[in-house]
């Protein structure tokens, strides 16, 4: 058995972005671990390789997936077969529930074979121009505003103590109110860079100090990230 983590496009029309790997991983993969299995069954279909989606097995892997599901689900996975690991956009197990199958393979001697494919957390750094020597991913920051405002300053506090670029995303529909918050919150000499819609076809990345950001709020010129998948990234 081996275990792929497959990359998913991060936009519509983004098949490019993918390995060719990717087209001959799945012609030979019946079983498939995914976060939401519509989106692993409508992305296989936009291959157009001709797979039967029919023919093909989908496990759910969620936030509520515990390992004795996942134990129960490979249980009924012939030993011999291949298993792909998609997340709903971008690279598994990657800020993704899909590392909970890759620790399951590595503690059962299954091989781990992960695809080329885009990483927005990735590509929103190489595209901030700012730090990419020392950079750590923090997931999801509070929703309680006063919290998020103590994280934003302890994230900008680590940031100037170790040199170190700070990543974090948000759930899409507060997107607009946490750029208003890190505009007002931050010291002015802050870099904040913002990458939204990587690859697709309105792709915005801004990066500049939090003084311009906070220009741009008093100006009611800020970027709408309303629903928009975007990265944040700061530098003190």
């Amino acid at each position: 058995m081996k275990l792929y983590l497959i990359p998913i496009p991060l936009s519509e029309n983004a098949l490019d972005s993918l390995s060719p790997m990717v087209k001959q991983t799945v012609l030979v993969t019946q079983y498939y671990l995914v976060e939401n299995v519509r989106t692993a069954r409508r992305f296989i279909s936009s291959l157009k390789i001709g797979v039967d989606i029919s023919q093909l097995t989908f496990f759910e892997v969620n936030k509520d997936t515990n390992l004795q599901k996942l134990t129960e689900y490979f249980k009924q996975i012939p030993s011999e077969a291949n298993v792909g690991v998609m997340s709903e956009a971008g690279c598994p197990a990657v800020a993704d529930p899909g590392s909970l199958a890759v620790s399951y393979a590595h503690k059962h001697r299954i091989q781990v074979v992960p695809l080329v494919g885009p990483s927005s957390i990735l590509l929103a750094l190489m595209a901030s121009g700012l730090n990419g020597q020392s950079f750590a991913f923090q997931g999801y920051l509070p929703i309680d505003r006063s919290e998020r405002s103590k994280a934003i300053k302890n994230l900008e506090k680590d940031s100037k103590q170790k040199k170190q670029t700070q990543i974090f995303i948000e759930t899409p529909y507060r997107n607009n109110h946490v750029l208003e918050q890190l505009a007002n919150d931050l010291q002015e000499e802050t870099s904040l860079c913002i990458a939204a819609n990587l690859t697709g076809e309105n792709e915005l990345v801004i990066s500049k100090k939090a003084k311009e950001w906070k220009s741009d709020l008093a100006k009611k010129q800020l970027p709408d990230l309303h629903k928009q998948p975007t990265i944040f990234i700061l530098l003190a």
